[in-house]
């Protein structure tokens, strides 16, 4: 009697968390091959020819003959949040781990648009609240949060931003002016500290804008690869930011330059 073959779990990985796996990979070694690829994932060469081709369109990663390298980028673009997602998984996991213990029991806490602020988000699910009112303008944030005892959520309005899962525009904006937060965890495209805190959206920016100015405390999430990269808006300088969260990768230079325009920084 012929044993039963054990399925390989590799090859039952849906796409996006084969794809997030990819480019884990290429950005920890550097470079990959197509051969490698295959034989790590348990997958056909024209299967990983065509994720790596997918994963170039979006700017997740940089194709090569024969392979693909990371990507190299000094100006962000309004890169799709299920892509945004695939980069620096395992750091903003940490991110979102360290700011949900910053946040207290009673509080009001805005948490932006953004792969790393979903992090966040994830982390509340798995703790215990008597009362927490999140304000969120990101409809996966607000999905993720939904249905939880204790915690009440309120979705701003507006114009959706289908990359990003993000409602902003006017109508978000008269919606926030009436509402006062405790702290806001404000996702980050670029971080400079001479330009300022930047997005690729300026109605995102105006958004975020606003967000700062309702809230006690402006804490930025977001891995070390944003420091030093410029988008098209800027949200705001770097001075008025309370706290900075980012992972032990953080360039030095970057976090002392922080650090000196009197923003308090954690590494995790």
């Amino acid at each position: 009697m012929n044993e039963p073959r054990a399925a390989a779990p590799t090859q039952r990985l849906l796409v996006e968390e084969r794809r997030r796996l990819i480019v884990e990979y290429i950005e920890g070694n550097g470079r990959a091959t197509v051969e490698e690829l295959a034989t790590r994932f348990g997958t056909s060469t024209v299967t990983i020819r065509n994720d790596l081709e997918s994963l170039a369109r979006v700017g997740a990663i940089a194709r090569s003959h024969g392979g693909a390298l990371p990507a190299t980028q000094t100006f962000t673009n309004d890169v799709p949040l299920n892509i945004k997602e695939t980069r620096s998984h395992p750091q903003k996991q940490r991110i979102g781990q360290a700011a949900a213990k910053l946040i207290k029991d009673g509080e009001t806490v805005i948490l932006d648009s953004g792969s790393t602020t979903a992090e966040i988000a994830r982390q509340i699910r798995q703790m215990k609240f008597d009362s927490l009112t999140v304000v969120t303008n990101a409809l996966n944030i607000a999905l993720e949060l939904s249905g939880l005892p204790n915690i009440r959520v309120m979705m701003l309005g507006g114009l959706l931003r289908p990359t990003a899962y993000s409602l902003v525009g006017p109508d978000a904006e008269q919606a926030l002016s009436r509402l006062s937060a405790d702290k806001l965890f404000l996702g980050v495209d670029g971080i400079d500290p001479l330009v300022g805190v930047t997005t690729p959206d300026p109605l995102e920016a105006s958004l975020n804008a606003l967000m700062i100015r309702v809230s006690r405390e402006t804490i930025a999430v977001f891995d070390a690869s944003k420091l030093g990269q410029r988008s098209l808006s800027v949200i705001t300088p770097v001075q008025t930011l309370n706290t900075v969260i980012t992972d032990n990768s953080a360039p030095e230079d970057m976090v002392d330059a922080l650090r000196g325009a009197g923003v308090n920084v954690m590494l995790v």
